[in-house]
């Protein structure tokens, strides 16, 4: 048993100061207040916030890694590793669109790599069934429409939560709605589908949409588009990148007063610069360069992000100008909660996965706990 003191606490919902968090094993057993904390090993953490640790859905690469380069449970743990420093206590390895040979291989890495390294939640698929139109940085040699193998290899992974990004103009609501059924965590991206498409891809059973406001069509007067349905219907999940240059602060803003709160996740679209990489590497023999802090294929196309969890929940905080509560939120409880994993993370209470962030008065990472381990995130 340890006793964690001397920090104020986000319980994932509401704050608490004077107040003692006790951690048996891999969970938390109690939060009291600190005049009736238990005799034992106590550490005062001397100030600053302690949180519940981040949950990122979407994380391509980090730290010198690229996931569609290294599809192995080595490098899910690199790359685990790396955004740990940044108070990234779950993932998702996020694999780009490309053969099924590599999709097969991340699957399997991922499978193995949830055994090895407990950050691994499961796998983002983002493609391949994706809309030309809205590709991206997605090399449109490896998009294509489903087909039946295609369908059973993703509902037969079992490497924890299986997230899919796909077009709802490209694929059949009744696939879609297979998918759901079997579990997979459908979202809607990289197309340039109808409001009326969307809506349709939901109601069969899609849960999200991948990285609101990029590679999607946009709201007209007459015609909402994938935008327009993200915010208009209330129940389904959102990614946003938090970084100032995929999304305009302003629509940050407009998009969390449209919405119901608890449906907004921070995700980092994160690539190999990300968490202390280099600034340049290569995407499927293309080459994509950082510089002024955004990342782009050698046409301009914006190729993922350097974002970490940290600096998505500071500037939301501080150039969103969101609620301190908010963010974290997005970025722990609202995450886990999509993943259907909302009695393990997102919160500090008994019973919850001692998986935390302690972080200082500019929301820096100080130490980030996993299922009860520390380690320094410096």
């Amino acid at each position: 048993m340890i006793v964690l003191t001397g920090a104020r606490i986000f319980d994932g919902e509401r704050f608490f100061d004077d107040h003692a968090v006790v951690v048996e094993g891999d969970r938390i057993a109690t939060v009291l207040p600190y005049s009736e904390r238990p005799h034992g090993a106590t550490r005062d953490l001397g100030g600053g916030l302690l949180a519940p640790g981040y949950i990122d859905v979407q994380v391509n690469g980090g730290g010198g890694v690229l996931f569609n380069e290294d599809p192995t449970p080595e490098g899910i743990a690199r790359i685990a590793a790396a955004h740990r420093k940044h108070g990234t206590v779950g993932l998702l390895p996020t694999l780009v669109t490309d053969t099924p040979q590599v999709m097969a291989a991340a699957i399997a890495a991922t499978r193995e790599a949830q055994r090895l390294t407990p950050a691994t939640l499961g796998i983002h698929l983002e493609g391949p069934f994706l809309d030309p139109v809205r590709k991206g940085a997605h090399e449109l040699r490896y998009i294509r429409n489903p087909e039946l193998g295609d369908i059973a290899t993703i509902v037969e992974a079992k490497c924890g939560a299986v997230m899919l990004t796909l077009a709802p103009n490209r694929v059949r609501a009744e696939s879609i709605a297979e998918l759901a059924q079997h579990g997979v965590l459908v979202s809607l991206g990289h197309s340039d589908a109808s409001y009326a498409e969307a809506c349709a891809a939901v109601k069969a059973g899609a849960r999200a949409f991948t990285h609101l406001f990029n590679a999607m069509s946009a709201p007209a007067g007459r015609e909402p588009g994938m935008v327009g349905a993200a915010l208009d219907l209330n129940e389904v999940f959102v990614g946003i990148i938090a970084d100032g240059h995929h999304v305009h602060e302003a629509n940050l803003r407009i998009a969390f007063a449209a919405k119901r709160h608890d449906r907004f996740m921070l995700i980092t679209d994160a690539m190999p610069p990300a968490a202390g990489g280099p600034d340049q590497f290569d995407l499927q023999g293309r080459r994509v360069t950082r510089a002024q802090g955004c990342l782009r294929l050698e046409d301009g196309t914006l190729a993922g992000s350097v974002l970490t969890m940290d600096e998505a929940v500071r500037f939301a905080v501080e150039v969103a100008r969101l609620g301190l509560g908010d963010a974290l939120a997005m970025a722990s409880r609202i995450p886990a909660t999509f993943l259907r994993r909302e009695t393990e993370f997102g919160r500090i209470a008994p019973g919850y996965l001692a998986s935390l962030v302690h972080l200082d008065h500019d929301l820096r990472v100080l130490e980030t706990w996993i299922e009860g381990r520390p380690s320094d995130g410096s």
